[in-house]
């Protein structure tokens, strides 16, 4: 049996912890302190920790929680952290806690982004970090525009029941902007309606599916008639997808 529980962190991040009967694992923890607290109360022995990249609200919990436990594993991607003591790449398998994961190389947000896939015997679970995000996808700061996309269509081509974990709260603003893209979507409408009730209420937004990004998220959709006008309609641009998808981050960038 598996369980996923969101640990919140500084303002808006969410640390995964997952746990099975065979141990558990936390990703990205950008804090100590949070995760700490949470194992005490619930009696939780800290078993691995997995890494999708280098910025600090996703390392910064690092050295505590090695601190909190020297023996633990950190599992991350090729990269000036550390404490990551395995390194990984795209298309490794990994097993921790029962479960096998396959790293998947998703550059772009920064230059050593992987996410971890894992089919568990019931809806696949992806950890997807900063690369994409419910109605979204993080910003670009050390890849192209071609490496984002291309790592985005990796985890578009996933199956549609995989459970999306990211690795912050940023579904509802997200949101307003897919609406904006594409007024006409009733799926966008109807889940930014759904996603403003929860937010009202401090509920987690998460987790997502990647059937309902296919839906609703615009950088998943460059390849459709209503965001390729709305392109054209402010930036006079017509292209491929790729180009598609860099006016519609350009867009998103000054939202």
């Amino acid at each position: 049996m598996i369980k996923i529980k969101a640990i919140k962190a500084f303002t808006d991040n969410y640390i995964w912890l997952v746990t099975t009967n065979e141990g558990s694992l936390v990703i990205d923890p950008g804090e100590s302190k949070p995760v700490i607290d949470y194992l005490k109360n619930e009696d939780i022995f800290l078993d691995n920790i997995l890494i999708t990249h280098h910025h600090f609200d996703h390392t910064g919990g690092l050295s505590g929680l090695i601190k909190h436990n020297k023996n633990i594993s950190v599992i991350g991607p090729n990269n000036h952290i550390e404490e990551i003591k395995t390194r990984v790449k795209g298309d490794d398998c990994i097993n921790v806690i029962g479960l096998e994961f396959i790293v998947i190389s998703v550059p772009g947000h920064t230059l050593d982004h992987i996410a971890f896939y894992c089919e568990n015997g019931g809806d696949p679970i992806l950890f997807c970090g900063d690369t994409m995000f419910a109605g979204g996808c993080g910003r670009i700061f050390e890849g192209t525009y071609d490496q984002m996309y291309k790592s985005l269509m990796k985890l578009k081509n996933l199956p549609s029941n995989t459970k999306v974990y990211c690795a912050h709260e940023y579904t509802e603003q997200n949101l307003n902007f897919a609406n904006c893209v594409e007024p006409l979507n009733k799926d966008i409408v109807a889940r930014l309606k759904k996603v403003s009730n929860q937010r009202e209420l401090n509920k987690i937004t998460l987790p997502s599916s990647i059937g309902e990004e296919l839906k609703t998220n615009p950088f998943l959709r460059c390849d459709k008639k209503n965001i390729r006008e709305s392109i054209f309609n402010k930036y006079n641009i017509e292209g491929n997808d790729t180009e598609i998808f860099e006016a519609v981050r350009n867009w998103k960038d000054t939202f």
